[in-house]
């Protein structure tokens, strides 16, 4: 945030709120006068307002011969992601599986390498995985240029590496896996107990960034960040059709899971979502310049009193009269010490968020983490492009 933003929040985050905050428009249009356009917001070369993220390559000709440098333009606890930025580039030219001995040119045989790669695509397809993907470290999946789907059976899972970015991919219909071996090394194989049908599994894993993927319809949820994963941001992505959306934190005993820090930023929660985005456990979250188009149950829960600030969040509560709040503790214990703010936030037909606690609420980024939060008037551009986008090579995506 910028020093003015920040102060702000500071402020904010000392007061002891004791009351719902009340929708602060009555109004249900989905586009607010927009102009003037701050400083920080900046158009495409076809006038599309992109946010801080986009802004930083999506303007450029020379992505596809210059695809590494995605890895400097994420935001928030994810930013020091690097991916397969300093690694060679790997190009996935067959969508079949096997997941004892994967065959060169596969996506699992470049996922379990060791060394350092920038995985894209030679062109469209969907790849059916016959048992969960064990992610390795510093690996980018590279989807701009193709349409590529992980869909029909078992999908991602990242469990105890770093840096790995997911980019531009569409992720549905994950189905759970069933116990046996699998690699997850050139050297090693092992036997899996089977997984429970996530799209993205982020388990005891740092330095993570999710970016601009399609995400619906799994067996459980599209995105679980647990077992003291940290330093993750999810961002750019397009969910629908779905429960339960997003879990941060494994369990209510879990407190490892304390030293979480995740942003969640300039995501699309559309249609046909029930609960759980995110439900946190026990860390931080910092959810900010989201669209919320509807929630069933909540849209922002939690337990094991964590801290959650919402900032400049685009929330349109559906026309069901009790799916109007945004927020909800699940715990049997007062929840009034935990420090859940909202900042900035716009609520829209009847759309409602319980705030409690004391003290500061801030994210305290790093330098270089840090961004600037739009007006939640902005919310509806700055996330009209989320999921993987349509990039031509030498064209700006």
């Amino acid at each position: 945030m910028a020093t003015l933003t920040t102060l702000l929040v500071l402020i904010s985050c000392f007061l002891v709120p004791t009351l719902a905050l009340t929708p602060n428009r009555d109004s249900t249009k989905e586009f607010k006068s927009l102009y003037p356009i701050p400083s920080y917001i900046t158009k495409s070369p076809n006038n599309v307002i992109i946010n801080t993220i986009d802004s930083c390559w999506r303007a450029k000709t020379n992505w596809a011969s210059n695809r590494q440098s995605l890895a400097d333009c994420a935001i928030g606890f994810g930013k020091d992601a690097l991916g397969g930025k300093f690694g060679d580039i790997y190009q996935v030219t067959d969508p079949s599986d096997d997941p004892i001995n994967p065959k060169p040119g596969t996506l699992r045989y470049g996922a379990i390498q060791t060394q350092p790669l920038w995985i894209t695509f030679s062109n469209d397809m969907v790849i059916t995985l016959k048992n969960e993907l064990m992610v390795n470290s510093y690996k980018t999946f590279d989807g701009r240029g193709a349409n590529v789907e992980i869909a029909n059976g078992p999908c991602i899972t990242i469990q105890g590496v770093s840096h790995v970015i997911i980019h531009g991919i569409s992720i549905h219909d994950c189905k759970p896996g069933k116990g046996g071996m699998v690699r997850s090394t050139p050297e090693h194989v092992g036997y899996r107990e089977g997984c429970d049908g996530d799209g993205i599994s982020i388990f005891a894993s740092s330095n993570v960034w999710i970016d601009h993927c399609f995400l619906a319809r799994c067996t459980d949820g599209l995105i679980d960040v647990i077992h003291a994963s940290t330093a993750v941001t999810i961002s750019n992505n397009y969910f629908t059709q779905h429960d339960k959306v997003m879990l941060l934190g494994h369990s209510d005993e879990y407190s490892a899971d304390r030293i979480m820090r995740v942003t969640v930023a300039f995501n699309r929660f559309a249609s046909g979502l029930i609960e759980r985005m995110p439900r946190v456990r026990f860390g931080y979250a910092h959810v900010v310049n989201n669209r919320y188009e509807e929630w069933l149950m909540y849209a922002i829960g939690g337990s094991a009193n964590p801290t959650i600030l919402s900032e400049g969040n685009y929330f349109m509560a559906s026309d069901d009269p009790v799916a109007k709040q945004v927020t909800k503790r699940e715990s049997s214990e007062q929840w009034n010490n935990w420090k859940w703010r909202s900042f900035g936030d716009e609520f829209l037909n009847g759309a409602y968020f319980v705030p409690s606690g004391y003290g500061s609420c801030t994210p305290l980024y790093s330098p270089a983490q840090t961004f600037v939060a739009a007006q939640a008037s902005m919310v509806p551009l700055l996330t009209l492009n989320a999921g993987p986008l349509n990039c031509v090579v030498d064209k700006a995506c």
